[in-house]
């Protein structure tokens, strides 16, 4: 995925960013958070989950303290219920082939 710097997207947020400093590092992550509201995502495709997912990867990332433990704790939980899954599902087709 190619990166896309908003601060220079050709006029995009000229009206948000009137005034600020474009190399002030607030301001560059105040337009990311723009063009993060702003894009068109796919819907009910996978791509568009993908998108999603990445998304919550980005955000995870991000945060620190409760927030970054309750990202850590709910992927966590989803691969533990993953893993669950795929043990009960592999043992009944272990049952049935013996």
């Amino acid at each position: 995925m190619a990166s896309r710097d908003p601060v220079e997207s050709g006029g995009r947020f000229d009206d948000e960013l009137l005034g600020l400093d474009p190399d002030d590092p607030e301001a560059q992550a105040f337009a990311a958070h723009l063009d993060r509201m702003h894009r068109e995502r796919p819907t009910f495709t996978v791509e568009g989950y993908l998108d999603g997912v990445s998304d919550f990867a980005d955000s995870a990332n991000r945060a620190s303290g409760e927030r970054r433990l309750g990202a850590v704790l709910l992927v966590s939980l989803l691969l533990l219920v993953a893993g669950y899954v795929i043990a009960d599902a592999l043992g009944f087709v272990l049952a049935a082939l013996f």
